[in-house]
């Protein structure tokens, strides 16, 4: 049960890196680094929840 809530906060974690990215793309001036920080954290949080979402399948507790 807490992998899955672990996953989802995760998921959702990155939606709104995502959504914060999009905000910074047309807001700020072409020489802010807060749209690079932003995809570094989605990037981050892609590689945890792959390998949540593995750990969750080689050990019983998804599927």
């Amino acid at each position: 049960m807490w992998l899955q809530l672990l996953i989802a906060a995760v998921f959702i974690a990155m939606v709104i890196s995502l959504a914060m990215g999009a905000g910074f793309l047309l807001r700020d001036s072409t020489s802010s680094r807060r749209l690079l920080t932003s995809l570094k954290w989605r990037v981050g949080l892609a590689c945890l929840l792959m390998a949540l979402i593995l750990f969750g399948f080689w050990s019983g507790r998804l599927g």
